[in-house]
């Protein structure tokens, strides 16, 4: 049995997702609506992350992958201090899951190797033009 993952952050990446999960298939390009796509995900490394803030009014792309619901343990595992929810993708009723975090960061910089995964992840997926630009506008340290 298989389910949708709405990835935004590093696992745009196909080869940063198929180190985590390497049964995971593209099933393309999406936007979140009602979606803000911030950095102040509280890394280990002490760095930002992405994450996820409600906003009416904006939205977040990204990529969908088809995932064996077995290799969701795998992939949460990865995910830590984050929390797996359901969500509505805009321009079809597609749900799907993706992570969301509550641990927070005063200092949401990215580190540069972190922000390469979003900005690779989102050329190969062919993302819109200002969304790469608005990625490759992040903060690094």
């Amino acid at each position: 049995m298989q389910a949708l993952y709405f990835a935004y952050g590093s696992n745009l990446s196909s080869a940063r997702m198929r180190q985590r999960v390497p049964s995971a298939v593209t099933a393309g390009t999406a936007r979140l609506a009602g979606y803000r796509l911030t950095t102040d995900k509280a890394g280990r490394d002490g760095t930002g992350k992405a994450n996820l803030r409600r906003v009416a009014g904006e939205s977040v792309w990204g990529i969908v992958w088809r995932l064996d619901i077995a290799t969701w343990p795998t992939l949460d595992a990865c995910e830590r201090g984050y929390e797996r929810i359901q969500i509505t993708l805009e321009g079809a009723v597609v749900s799907a899951q993706t992570y969301l975090s509550q641990r927070l960061t005063d200092d949401p910089v990215l580190a540069a190797d972190y922000k390469r995964f979003l900005v690779e992840g989102a050329r190969e997926h062919r993302l819109p033009p200002d969304w790469i630009s608005q990625l490759e506008a992040l903060p690094t340290r």
